[in-house]
C-alpha cells in the first residue's frame, strides 16, 4: 500500500461520518447493542468489537490500522505513554524464573523495567553489547524468552544488525521486541526483517506536534490478541480517544516532517562536525560514525536526533553555552516541530543526588522543522561562550 494511502486514507470510512475530512473523536466510554444476540456476538472478539472504550475505540481504532500499515505489520496497540507499550511487550513474553537479553544502552526506564522491577517478580536480564551479534548469541540461555533491542538508541546511537538478530531469536525459541522510536516507520521497518513486536514512543514523531503522550506496539495478530487480552485489558494503560485523534493528524504530515528534520539534522551536524568547540558529534549517518556501513544498510534515514560532546574545559564552560543558547528550547523529549537540547551539565550539582555516569560535555540535540541556517547562527553565538 502506498504511503499517502496509508496517511490520509487507510482506515477513514468517511461515508459512516457524513463524510467529512477529518475523522471524528469518539469521546465515549461505553457502547450500547440492539439485541441480546448482538451483545454475545461482541463479547466473542472484544479486540475487533466496540464495547467500552478500554478495550476498542473507533477513534483509536482508525489510528491502529495506520500504525499497524506503516510498519508492515498486522496489527497494532496504542498506549497511554511509550512505556505502557514497553512493559506490556516485555511483561506479556516472561514469567517468573525466566530470563531476557537486552541490548546495554536502552532508553533509561526500560532499563529500570528489567533491572529493578522485574526481578520482584523472578525475571532476570542480561545486558550485552549488542553491536556483536555474537555477544547476544552468548547471553541466550535454556530459559530466555524474551531479546530486547533498541537501534539506533537515543542518545549514543548504537546500532544491532536487525534481521541477524531476528533470525537468531527465532531461532532459538525467543520474541523479539524492538524499539523503532528513533527512525520511525519511514525510516525503518523492522517487522520486515524478522522482528516479533516492534515498540514506538508515539509521543516521538508519529504525533509531532508535542500535545500527546503515547506509546504504540506492533506485530502479528496472534501476539497482539495474547497482549491485548493480558495486559492491555488488564492493566488498562490506554490511549484516549481524543489524544488518538491529535495522532491521527499528526501522521498527515509524518513524511514530510521526517524529511525535514532528516535533512537539516545531517546538516547541523556536518557544520557542527567541523567547529573548533565540539569535540565529536554522534549521528549513524555521518561517515565518522563507526557502524556508519550498518546504518546506510537497514536505515533509510536518520530524523533529526543527534549527540555531541563539548571541548569545554569546565562544566562552567558547558553551561555558558546553554545560558547564551537562542533558538533551542532546553527540555526532554524529541520528535515535535521545535528543536531542543538536553542539557546533561544540568544533572550536575544536584543536591542531594549523586552525579550522572553521562558525562557533563554530553549534548543531545534534536533538530525540528525550523530554518537550519537560523539554527546555525544560533549555536555558532553560543558555542563561541565555550
Amino acid at each position: 500500500m502506498h504511503l499517502s494511502e496509508i496517511l490520509t486514507h487507510l482506515g477513514e470510512e468517511r461515508g459512516q461520518y457524513f463524510n467529512a475530512v477529518s475523522p471524528p473523536v469518539i469521546q465515549t466510554s461505553n457502547f450500547t447493542f440492539a439485541s441480546l444476540d448482538a451483545f454475545r456476538q461482541a463479547f466473542t472478539n472484544e479486540l475487533e468489537h466496540h464495547i467500552y472504550s478500554r478495550g476498542n475505540n473507533p477513534t483509536s481504532g482508525i489510528l491502529r490500522q495506520k500504525l499497524a500499515a506503516l510498519e508492515g505489520a498486522e496489527e497494532a496497540l496504542v498506549f497511554a505513554s511509550g512505556m505502557g507499550a514497553i512493559s506490556a511487550a516485555v511483561m506479556a513474553n516472561v514469567q517468573a524464573g525466566g530470563h531476557v537479553v537486552c541490548v546495554d544502552s536502552p532508553y533509561s526506564w526500560t532499563r529500570a523495567l528489567l533491572k529493578e522491577y522485574l526481578p520482584r517478580f523472578g525475571v532476570s536480564t542480561t545486558f550485552v553489547d549488542g553491536r556483536d551479534v555474537a555477544n547476544i548469541e552468548r547471553a541466550i540461555q535454556d530459559n530466555t524468552t524474551l531479546l530486547y533491542l533498541e537501534s539506533p538508541n537515543s542518545l549514543t546511537f548504537e546500532l544491532q544488525d536487525i534481521r541477524a538478530c531476528a533470525e537468531l531469536a527465532r531461532r532459538r525459541g525467543v520474541v523479539s521486541v524492538m524499539d523503532n522510536s528513533y527512525c520511525s516507520p519511514i525510516f525503518q521497518q523492522p517487522i520486515k526483517m524478522g522482528v516479533d513486536i516492534v515498540i514506538h514512543s508515539g509521543t516521538k514523531y508519529l504525533n509531532g506536534h508535542s500535545d500527546v503522550v503515547m506509546g504504540v506496539l506492533c506485530t502479528s495478530k496472534a501476539l497482539a490478541r495474547k497482549i491485548f487480552e493480558g495486559e492491555y485489558m488488564t492493566m488498562g494503560g490506554i490511549l484516549a480517544p481524543h489524544d488518538a485523534g491529535l495522532a491521527i493528524r499528526g501522521l498527515r504530515t509524518l513524511e514530510l516532517r521526517m524529511q525535514r528534520s532528516n535533512e537539516s539534522g545531517l546538516l547541523i551536524a556536518r557544520y557542527l562536525e567541523q567547529h573548533p568547540k565540539v569535540e565529536r558529534v554522534i549521528h549513524p549517518l555521518l561517515p565518522s560514525f563507526p557502524q556508519y556501513e550498518l546504518a546506510k544498510k537497514q536505515m533509510r534515514g536518520a530524523g533529526g536526533l543527534f549527540s555531541l560532546y563539548l571541548k569545554a574545559e569546565s562544566l562552567e564552560k558547558a553551561e555558558a553555552f546553554y545560558n547564551h543558547l537562542e533558538r533551542f528550547l532546553l527540555a526532554v523529549s524529541w520528535g515535535g516541530h521545535e528543536s531542543l537540547v538536553l542539557p546533561f551539565a544540568a544533572f550536575y550539582n544536584i543536591p542531594g543526588k549523586p552525579a550522572p555516569v553521562v558525562p557533563w560535555n554530553l549534548v543531545r540535540m534534536y533538530i525540528g522543522l525550523e530554518d537550519p541556517q537560523w539554527l546555525i547562527e544560533g549555536l555558532d553565538k553560543a558555542l563561541s561562550r565555550v
